[in-house]
This record gives C-alpha cells, structure tokens and sequence, in this order.
C-alpha cells in the first residue's frame, strides 16, 4: 500500500503543466531534489545531473577522461605551461539568442572568483590549490586568455570537473540587477523550464543549441537534444523508482544498483546500460602497521586473491579486474597498467613464510553501506585464510570506518575511493606523507617527487612515462590492492534509444530519444 500511495504521488508529478503533454517528453528519476539552479553553487552530485544539461564549459572529459575542447574550438598553451589560450566556437547561442563571446567568459570567471558567489571550485583557482589563475582576458571576440602563476598539467581537468559544473560559461543576464542569481542562461542542449521543489525539474529543448560533429564523447562531442522536454522527477526510494521504469510510467533510472541489475537483465520491457567509472575499489593497508609494514606480506596478500573471481562474485559479473591506481577508461592505462601480482597460493605462502608470519591476527574493517566493498572482504577473507593468513573482519558504520581511515587506525580496510578524472588525482588521493596526513596509504618521497612533477608536466608523453614508473613502485611496494573501478549501470524503458551510462555516473540525456 505503501508503494501504491508513493507511485501516485509520482506520477502526479510526471503530468505536465497545460492541456496536453510534449509529444517527446523524457521521464528521469532523480533520487533527491536538486539543491540550487546555480552551476557549481550549493551543489551535490543529483544538482550536477541536471545542471550539466543546461550549461557548458570551454573543455569537458571525453570518453577516456581526459579535457576535451567544447565552446573552445581549439586550446593552444605556451610553452612555459603559464599561459592558455582558448579559441571559440563561432556561431554558439546562449538560452536567450546571444551569441558567444569572450566577454561572455571573462565576466562568468570573475563571477565565479568573487568569494559572495560560493563557488565550489574557488579554492582550486585562487592560490589555495595547485595553480593560481592571475588574470583571464578577452584577447579579441572568440579568443579568451587565462594566465597562470605556474604551470599546470591538470588546469584543464579542473575547469572540467562535474561538481565545477564544467566553469560553465553564463550570460550575464543570469543574474538580477542586484547582482544576485536568477536562473541559468547556459549554452546547453536544454534551458530551464520549471523547477518545482520536491518534485520535479522540468527542462525544455534549446532549439538553436549549436552540437558539435561526430559522436557523443563522454561529456562532450554530440550532444543534440532529441527530446521536447525533460523531466526529472523526485523518487527517493529506488524500489518505487524500479516499479515504475517497469510500468512504463518512467523512462530512465540513472543508477541501478548492481542486485537490481541481474533482475532487470531478465525484463523485455527494460534495456541496460552498464560501464566501468572512476572509483577505486580495493584493500588499503596500513604500511605503518608492525605486521603490515613488511611489503613481501603484502605481496602475498596480493598474490592469494584471484581478482577475477573475486570481481565476478561481488560485482554480479559486471566488472572487471583493474590492478592499478590509473583506471582502466584512463587515456593513461596501457600496457604498463595491466601488469599486476598474479594469483599464485604457493607464491603467497612462501612470500609469507620470507616475510616470517607467524599466524598474527590480521583485523580487515568493512561496513555494509557499500555492499560490493563489504563483499569483496568476505570473499578476500575467505581467500587470505586458504594461504595461512589469520584474517578477520570487523564491521564497522561507514561513518566509524571512514574516522579509523583518516587516523590510519587499522591494518587492512575494504575501501572504496570516488574517482577523479586523471590519474595525478587518483594517485594523490593514496600518496602522501603519513606523519602530516594519517589517511594516506603510500608514503614514498620519490613517489611523491614524481607525482608531484606529474602534476606540472602536460605533455602526453612525458606525463605517461611518469605513471608507468609510479605504476611500478606501487606494484613492487603494494600499499593497496585494487581490484577494480566502480560500475555504473542505468535502465531504460524499451521505447527509449540511445542512451549510455556515463563514466561520472551523471545521466546524459543528449542524444537521446523516446516513442510513445
């Protein structure tokens, strides 16, 4: 009954404003209501869902991750790395028939540089992270220069960051005459329509939207909207959200959970998208620990996982096995990336008996909010003790685990980590030094000297020769062992074409049709 009440109130809200609904109107569930209509501000993760369709950025992350261009035509750098040159794209429209300029670039960075705007990323660009932006000039109409006071390897993949909401460029009319925030005028596929609070956000196609040639690219390329409107409708609960997907009283839920998926597989009346994301997955170790410390242990806690089985038991047969903090939809994972400690029991027991294990209890902390992660220590459990290792588990509440991991108080943790886009980021976000950051897994200052240097460094080149070093040492040294990236799967109703989950796990409705 429950349901049934919950149900209706959904579909309350699926029933468009006027006499007669859009001839293609695409039904989305939303988890939770956005928390602002302003990129990048008072944002989370469901707000950057829908934002992302309304306003874009100079670059965005193609498929491989890496910063693509998007207004920008072309992005020419200096050869001291301090200077970035963007070039736009001719003939691009705002929502309100403007056309695209560098002045439009210029006031939309310096709104976002002012501190009363509350700008997510402020921090990434005002000296307080890895770069200062020191000026930003509109050089002639179509060309915008950004300075900076160092060079940067990962300045592009920052202007393209989701919860940045791509540094998307807005016309000025955005905002009142007071100076305080109306509503977004982006150059998006989709423009605002209604944002009903609790229930719903309904967007309307840009008809003059300028798409790019070719193939949809990750968060760029094509992005032509294909649908009269869009709807994204609150539904918290994931059970309701399955059941009306399966009705046809809703056309798209972006994350399905794994448990869900195998179900689903079985339903004419519903078609899957499943791809690997960003996030880390593994068993983090405390290198500072006096049985952890000796890396020939924890090449042998390596070497007694089989990893396809593994991923296959917890992920439902969706993942696949990644043995390197560079993810494997990364432009940077190569050859290099896929050598890892193989399976071996007889290489595990006599890396231990080297190391002199003598049956000390080794304590594994998980939680059960993240049921692949709390998973994938049952099972490694079950593999560790086969070799001669004394592994137990202690559950914990996630908000417990996460305290005892940025005390580095533990000695081995099924542990999940969010993705970031380059793998710089995905490195830094396990190397570091412990005496001043507890949570870091990986204290090496070579490490931490090349990682460094792989943050300054642009060229392709020079930038993958670096990880396929770093790659090596975290093989040799294993302060973790991944086991795979995240998985991100969404599902459609049969009449819905063409839609792909997205490596950031955020719905792209772009491309996108729906029959009725």
């Amino acid at each position: 009954m429950l349901r049934q009440i919950a149900l209706g109130g959904m579909l309350a809200a699926l029933t468009l404003t006027g006499a007669a609904q859009a001839a293609t109107a695409l039904r989305v569930q939303l988890p939770a209501d956005i928390r602002s209509i302003d990129p990048g501000v008072n944002r989370d993760h469901n707000t950057d869902g829908v934002m992302l369709h309304m306003v874009e950025g100079l670059v965005a992350y193609g498929e491989d991750a890496a910063p693509k261009p998007l207004l920008a035509e072309k992005v020419e750098i200096s050869p001291d790395g301090k200077r970035y040159s963007f070039r736009l794209r001719k003939g691009v429209k705002f929502h309100n028939g403007a056309e695209l300029s560098a002045e439009d670039v210029v006031w939309s960075w310096n709104r976002y540089m002012e501190p009363k705007t509350d700008w997510r990323c402020l921090s990434e660009f005002d000296g307080r992270g890895l770069v200062k932006v020191e000026r930003v000039t509109a050089q002639d109409p179509l060309t915008v220069v950004f300075e900076l006071d160092r060079p940067s390897a990962l300045f592009l993949s920052s202007l393209a960051r989701t919860d940045c909401a791509m540094t998307g460029i807005l016309h000025k009319s955005s905002v009142k005459a007071d100076g305080s925030f109306d509503r977004p005028i982006g150059t998006g596929p989709f423009k605002l329509g209604e944002w009903k609070r609790g229930e719903f956000v309904r967007l309307e196609r840009f008809a003059d939207y300028s798409a790019l040639p070719g193939q949809r690219d990750g968060l760029g390329g094509a992005k032509r909207p294909l649908v009269d409107e869009l709807r994204f409708v609150v539904i918290p609960d994931s059970a309701t959200a399955k059941a009306a997907l399966i009705s046809g009283d809703i056309d798209v839920v972006p994350d399905v959970a794994n448990a869900d998926v195998a179900e689903l597989k079985s339903n004419d009346r519903v078609k899957l998208s499943v791809v690997s994301h960003m996030g880390l997955v593994g068993l983090i170790m405390q290198t500072r620990d006096p049985v952890m410390g000796n890396p020939k242990l924890r090449r042998a806690i390596a070497a007694a996982i089989d990893k396809p089985e593994l991923v296959s038991a917890v992920t439902d047969g969706l993942g696949k096995p990644n043995g390197s903090i560079v993810p494997s939809l990364s432009a940077y994972h190569g050859k290099m990336q896929g050598e890892d400690v193989a399976y071996d029991p007889a290489a595990a027991r006599k890396l231990l008996s080297e190391a002199g294990y003598k049956g000390e209890k080794i304590v594994m902390l998980a939680n059960k909010r993240y049921p692949q992660s709390f998973n994938a220590a049952v099972v490694a459990q079950q593999m560790l003790q086969a070799v001669g290792l004394n592994v137990e588990i202690e559950v914990l509440e996630w908000a417990t685990q996460l305290d005892r991991y940025a005390k580095g108080n533990y000695q081995i943790q099924a542990f999940p980590y969010s993705g970031r886009m380059d793998p710089a980021l995905s490195f830094e976000s396990i190397t570091g030094p412990k005496d001043k950051q507890p949570r870091k897994l990986w204290d090496n200052p070579e490490v931490q000297a090349l990682l460094e240097k792989s943050m300054v460094v642009a060229d392709k080149a020079e930038r993958q020769a670096i990880f396929d070093e770093l790659h090596r040492r975290f093989v040799a040294e294993m302060p973790m062992v991944m086991l795979y990236n995240g998985i991100a799967g969404g599902a459609t109703g049969r009449k819905v074409e063409g839609y792909v989950s997205s490596l950031t796990s955020l719905p792209r409705l772009w491309e996108v049709s729906v029959t009725r």
